[in-house]
């Protein structure tokens, strides 16, 4: 059983048609302005291509200029899709670029130069292509065993979109070559399972960013926007390992606000959150944009600085006295808004939990003398396992003793 040329273009054209109206479906369905894109890019390319399928020769000139045309749009909403998916605007001008630019060339070009005409189109598409791989190409959070797929599916789809019509116009002297031909036939499957092999790549990119958004949804604080202890300690551990391959030392704070207890008694938890926002805000405006904070709990937040220990103590000054100056007042006086800081740093290599441990006992030591202060750990446990001995040792000594006042 054997197909025409003309039904093997028709049957791609139908699942082009098909594939861009599941796009648009889901796009709408899920809210993804990239898929409408997308979908809307397949649609016109099927359409201009069925009808000049169906059309063939019937068709008067300023007819196929127009489906030319409608074919090189929708080349520039691949790009755009791109470039929407990845958070940027349209590009609405170099949308039609390409179809003026066709235009523009077929109306000054003599009717003879089918080969020039050819050049200038394939010359478009190209463009059209090059522009949506550097889109692609550029979302560095991914591999580049991740993206080399996904950079080069569209531009082999925009050649099978309008590869079509510009063999149609090279070949139009010659009709019965171009629909006889074993190697358009060929070109036709091709085009179907391209157009299969980009939806099935799109939808892979959808389902990266879908997970990924998942799992940075997992790893934030929702109240501060900051990092929640799980995402902290993993954004940590790869800046602890890129610093000791480099040799340099590491050093963590940790922050407690000071009375926050009182102040959710006094004001209600409303105005807590409001207090956890505020310093949540002072830790990021204040240390540097290489440095990683997170809110690990409660009224409990950490700081890791890739920098000496005497650095990070500057930085924890500032931080202290930003939070200190903040001056929130209410209608029964001033909110005190200070902050008792730990402050622990080691050689290249140090585990973050061994950090965390002394910045933790340097903490305690703030509290205890006063609060609204930074402490220093004079010397980091010689290991995890011994320090929670040491401390769990502390402990029951402390129970053993009611006439010591807890820390609250």
């Amino acid at each position: 059983m054997s197909f025409d040329t003309s039904t093997l273009y028709l049957f791609a054209t139908m699942v082009a048609g098909m594939l861009g109206a599941m796009l648009m479906f889901f796009g709408r369905q899920e809210n993804i302005p990239a898929l409408k894109w997308w979908g809307t890019a397949y649609l016109l390319g099927a359409a201009s291509v069925a009808i000049w399928t169906i059309g063939g020769s019937k068709l008067g000139d300023p007819l196929v200029l127009a489906l030319n045309a409608v074919g090189f749009v929708a080349c520039g909403m691949v790009w755009n899709a791109s470039r929407v998916f990845h958070g940027r605007k349209p590009n609405l001008p170099g949308l039609v670029i390409g179809a003026i630019a066709w235009i523009a060339a077929v109306m000054t070009l003599a009717p003879e130069a089918s080969a020039m005409r050819l050049t200038i189109g394939a010359g478009i598409v190209a463009t059209y292509a090059a522009l949506t791989v550097s889109e692609l190409w550029s979302d560095r959070r991914r591999s580049m065993q991740k993206r080399w797929p996904a950079a080069a599916v569209p531009v082999l789809h925009g050649f099978v979109l309008m590869l079509p019509i510009l063999l149609g116009d090279l070949l139009h002297p010659h009709p019965d070559m171009f629909f006889g031909s074993i190697w358009v036939k060929l070109f036709s499957i091709e085009l179907v399972l391209y157009a299969i092999g980009t939806v099935f790549v799109i939808f892979m990119l959808v389902s990266e960013r879908t997970v990924t958004a998942h799992k940075t949804a997992a790893s934030m604080d929702p109240l501060t926007g900051m990092f929640n202890r799980r995402g902290f300690a993993e954004a940590t551990s790869r800046v602890i390992e890129r610093e000791a391959n480099a040799g340099r030392p590491v050093t963590v704070m940790i922050f407690d606000i000071d009375h926050f207890k009182s102040i959710n008694d006094r004001f209600g938890h409303p105005a807590g959150d409001e207090i956890l926002k505020l310093f949540a805000a002072v830790v990021v405006g204040t240390l540097r944009i290489t440095d990683l904070s997170g809110r690990i709990g409660g009224e409990e937040f950490a700081a890791l600085l890739p920098c000496s220990l005497e650095e990070a103590v500057v930085a924890a000054e500032r931080v202290r006295e930003g939070f200190e100056s903040s001056g929130i007042v209410d209608e029964t006086g001033p909110v005190d808004t200070t902050v008792s800081i730990g402050v622990a740093g080691g050689p290249a290599g140090t585990e973050l939990e061994v950090l965390l441990a002394a910045a933790d006992t340097a903490l305690y030591q703030a509290k205890r003398g006063g609060r609204n202060r930074v402490e220093v750990a004079e010397e980091l446990p010689l290991s995890l396992e011994n320090w929670r001995r040491k401390t769990a040792g502390s402990a029951r000594q402390t129970a053993q003793q009611p006439s010591v006042a807890r820390l609250a």
